[in-house]
């Protein structure tokens, strides 16, 4: 029976050839040489030579898939990105101080994880509304030039891909150009490993590995290393990045399992020929969709068209009386997942890397067959 398309923003879709893999090696995983040794990756100590061989590969495959440069660290810890929100500035916000002490970050909010983000951070720091798009309804990217950004923050936060409302960057800000001296810090968990990143721009990019990488439980950080070392007095010592660098990800107990399975879908994607192949087929099923739907008289799409995410694609029906229907219809035709968030509501597709180009093809034809016959 074939599988069906799951369209889900998270946890996501993941390669077959992953899931074969892993439901292979499920009760006695087997080395480098094929050796088998008798136990599942759940069973091994986080410390001994079989999971540390799964470690080391998946660091260096994950180094080698996103181009990391040598100077930065990459750090697998757990609490998703919700929890980064926290341990960001608890690690970051002191780098510089204003003259009463605190530090101070800035954030361009461009939807629901970015405002969160500025939430989340007020407890630790002086956290600033440098630009917001909520005034568009989350629908734009605030020009950069309008960008009211503080001297003397310590970084500026953006979510360069919002699971939600549909908005990508187009490119990484750059800081530097605007004038400012601050680190950029970069949510990129609904789009990593999806198209390159440009780490001269960065000083810290982190992601949920529930979206393009792997099962929930795993966060990938990846920081520049001078800028360990500054965590706040009440940093929890398990979420300072100095000491979970120092120890190799191993300070307490990794989320092992999710580790694994991550570093199987490293592998998968260098196969597949890297981030370059995973771009272009975004691409492809970005603008398959984005063109369905354009061309429609019955759904539509609000985001501006120079920041459509080519990730997540929310949708409207033009009736939304029909979308209870449009839904079981999909669900009928093995079309799962269509539903969109419960804050903005329609229906949202998201096309992460395991998700093939026939899905896409898959729901177009659906979108067509029932705009002509609705119900």
């Amino acid at each position: 029976m074939a599988r069906p398309f799951n369209f889900s923003a998270g946890p996501a879709t993941m390669p077959e050839e992953v899931l074969a893999q892993a439901a292979d090696e499920m009760l006695d995983w087997p080395d480098a040489n094929g050796n088998r040794c008798g136990m599942g990756v759940m069973e091994m100590s986080h410390r001994g030579k079989e999971f540390q061989s799964i470690y080391e590969r998946a660091e260096a495959d994950l180094r080698t898939v996103l181009a990391v440069p040598a100077q930065f660290r990459i750090l697998f810890m757990q609490g998703g990105g919700l929890a980064e929100n926290a341990i960001i500035p608890l690690n970051l916000s002191a780098l510089r101080k204003d003259a009463s002490g605190q530090g101070m970050a800035d954030f361009v909010v461009t939807g629901s994880w970015s405002e969160k983000s500025r939430k989340e951070a007020e407890k630790y720091c002086l956290a600033h509304t440098a630009a917001s798009a909520k005034a568009d309804s989350y629908t734009r990217i605030p020009d950069a030039a309008s960008w009211n950004l503080r001297q003397g923050a310590s970084y500026v936060h953006v979510c360069s891909n919002e699971t939600i409302h549909g908005v990508e960057y187009p490119q990484l800000p750059d800081l530097k150009a605007l004038g400012s001296d601050a680190e950029l810090v970069v949510d990129f968990s609904s789009h990593v490993a999806s198209r390159p990143v440009d780490w001269s721009r960065v000083g810290l990019a982190f992601a949920g590995a529930q979206k393009n990488i792997g099962p929930a439980g795993l966060t990938l950080v990846v920081v520049r290393e001078d800028l360990l070392g500054h965590a706040l007095a009440i940093c929890p010592s398990a979420f300072n990045y100095q000491t979970v660098a120092d120890n190799h990800s191993m300070y307490n107990t990794p989320p092992t399992y999710a580790i694994y399975m991550a570093g199987l879908t490293f592998q998968w994607i260098l196969r597949q020929g890297g981030v370059a192949a995973m771009e272009q087929r975004a691409r492809q099923r970005a603008e398959l969709l984005y063109q369905t739907i354009d061309q429609s008289s019955l759904y539509y799409n609000t985001v501006h068209t120079d920041c459509r995410s080519r990730m997540n694609v929310p949708f409207f029906l033009r009736d939304a009386a029909l979308n209870e229907a449009f839904l079981a219809g999909a669900k009928a035709r093995g079309l799962l997942q269509l539903k969109g968030h419960k804050s903005v509501g329609g229906m949202r597709a998201s096309l992460y890397n395991a998700m093939p180009l026939a899905g896409v093809q898959a729901l177009t034809d659906y979108l067509r067959e029932f705009e002509r016959a609705p119900g």
